[in-house]
């Protein structure tokens, strides 16, 4: 099944707000992730609750995307996070309950992270000093729906790929701390 992104949800804008140095609400901001969409920094509340709309609350499965600059990713807000809310860097897709049976929330994040996805969207990217993806865009985007077993198998072999990558990147490091001591070693 094929389908435009707007039809599998609804896609809002996060909000604009300014951190406390304590608050009850995390805010999530595009500098929290890497460029794949994992969190690269600890998160603290920072946001006070009463600020904040309930309608802006982050639920497990809302996708997160980065539409601004040229860090554009999907990220899944994970229920084991505490109660965040998403900066105006992101895009927020809520998926509909109904479609819950038929996507998995991951899949779709992996299909906008995809190289083909991310071209097309980048490629219809606008602004001169910093490029922005537009709701409207994003909502056009069509996303390729395969059996839910599929999407499971698609994710694992993506997550297995992710699991090399590291290895390799460790394998690495490893190998030129390796070599750079041999060096040292042989003028010693």
């Amino acid at each position: 099944m094929k389908t435009k992104l707007s039809s599998l949800g609804n896609i809002q804008t996060g909000v604009f707000a300014k951190p406390t140095s304590k608050g009850e609400i995390v805010y999530l901001q595009a500098k929290h992730f890497d460029e794949n969409g994992k969190l690269i920094s600890q998160l603290f509340p920072d946001l006070k609750a009463d600020s904040i709309k309930d309608r802006h609350l982050l639920h497990p499965g809302d996708i997160l995307f980065s539409a601004k600059g040229t860090k554009n990713f999907a990220a899944v807000f994970q229920s084991e996070n505490e109660a965040a809310v998403a900066s105006t860097a992101f895009f927020v897709i809520r998926l509909h309950e109904s479609i819950f049976d038929k996507l998995i929330p991951e899949y779709l994040a992996w299909f906008i992270n995809h190289p083909t996805s991310q071209k097309i969207l980048k490629g219809k990217a606008r602004g001169s000093s910093m490029a922005s993806i537009s709701k409207v865009v994003l909502g056009d985007l069509e996303i390729v729906i395969p059996e839910i077993q599929k999407q499971k198998t698609i994710l694992k072999i993506a997550g297995l790929k992710g699991e090399e990558d590291k290895l390799v990147k460790q394998i690495s490091t490893l190998k030129e701390k390796y070599i750079q001591q041999q060096l040292i070693n042989s003028i010693l």
